[in-house]
């Protein structure tokens, strides 16, 4: 279904399309006399989300001389970990899906090389968190509350807005979330309680949710197909921390989305793709990194993945601007904030949680 567990799959972006992207040329290894000329591996270490239209892929392949190996490594706190374990003898040539809740420490225990992508000035830049630019910024994915309309409708109950909202008695035990320490969406919808409530008020905002009945998984896929009522499992809480993209999967038989996601609740993520150091393959490496921002690739993210491209002027798919508009004031917080205080918030919220 979605990003960061599962991501719907849609949308093939023209094969005739990416055989012309220039900037994906070259990067074959030539044959020498009487010997068949040698594709190289590139292996790509990405979260478990990652989906692509195969042909897309394999058009890559093509132009480019390059094989991709894709080798998915859990969410993207647990590839990120992978990531820093493996530094030294890294376990593929380029990552993609370390977000801006974990791209400070990646970036401190030198995870990731220099190298601008040709491709990173058509939007990516927006999203920079690092001047030796190791790390461009592929999409967007905000975490939102959302909520199931039509529950709310059957039982005459006003759809919660706000955080506030969500800690009213009214909205007892219906709401579940991620936990953040094992959840990147749990950690976003943690930083987005801090920047709202501040050092001095979010552990007081959580044990509001905890006392109206807020239940805590280990994972998106738990909580939105598992718990959730508005998805496909139809579980029995009509409130789950997920995306601001998501309702553009529960679009019902009339054309009209099923779910809706809370605007003021989002917490911006933004995911990255950068060169591994100690790469074997740099060249080769640069060129998956060039692919990911490219033109071509990035119209297939939102189809496939449920995310925002990060790349300026790609067209969403039919739909998103009603279903799933991007969010024009979500929270953000700046990385080293992110670094400095992740562990310790973790620490303080499984105190407070009993977690």
């Amino acid at each position: 279904m979605m990003r960061r567990t599962v991501r719907a799959v849609l949308g093939l972006t023209t094969v005739s399309a990416l055989v012309s992207a220039c900037s994906l040329s070259g990067g074959g290894t030539g044959s020498t006399a009487g010997s068949q000329p040698q594709t190289p591996t590139v292996t790509l270490v990405t979260h478990d989300s990652f989906a692509a239209p195969q042909d897309v892929l394999d058009a890559f392949q093509r132009q480019s001389g390059i094989k991709l190996k894709i080798l998915k490594s859990g969410d993207a706190g647990a590839l990120t970990n992978k990531l820093v374990l493996t530094k030294g003898n890294p376990i593929g040539d380029v990552a993609y899906g370390v977000d801006n809740t974990f791209a400070s420490r990646a970036l401190g225990e030198g995870v990731f090389q220099p190298y601008t992508s040709p491709e990173a000035d058509r939007g990516p830049q927006r999203y920079s968190v690092d001047p030796q630019h190791r790390l461009a910024a592929v999409d967007l994915g905000d975490v939102c509350v959302n909520v199931d309309s039509g529950y709310f409708a059957a039982k005459g109950l006003p759809e919660p807005k706000t955080y506030d909202d969500l800690a009213d008695p009214k909205y007892k035990d219906l709401m579940v979330a991620e936990s953040p320490a094992t959840a990147s969406p749990g950690l976003a919808f943690l930083l987005g309680t801090v920047t709202k409530y501040g050092e001095s008020g979010w552990q007081d905002y959580w044990r509001r949710l905890k006392d109206n009945g807020l239940k805590v998984v280990s994972g998106w896929e738990e909580a939105y197909s598992k718990d959730f009522s508005g998805s496909a499992g139809k579980g029995p809480r009509p409130i789950v921390v997920s995306y601001a993209s998501s309702p553009a999967a529960e679009i019902g038989d009339d054309g009209k989305p099923r779910t809706k996601a809370l605007l003021d609740t989002c917490f911006r993520q933004v995911e990255y793709a950068g060169v591994l150091t100690n790469s074997k393959q740099v060249p080769q490496a640069q060129k998956v990194v060039d692919f990911l921002l490219s033109q071509q690739f990035q119209t297939t993210v939102a189809a496939n993945m449920y995310v925002y491209p990060a790349r300026q002027g790609v067209e969403l798919p039919a739909g998103w601007a009603t279903a799933a508009p991007p969010p024009q004031n979500p929270a953000t917080m700046p990385a080293d904030q992110v670094q400095a205080g992740r562990e310790k918030w973790i620490g303080e919220w499984r105190s407070l949680m009993g977690a």
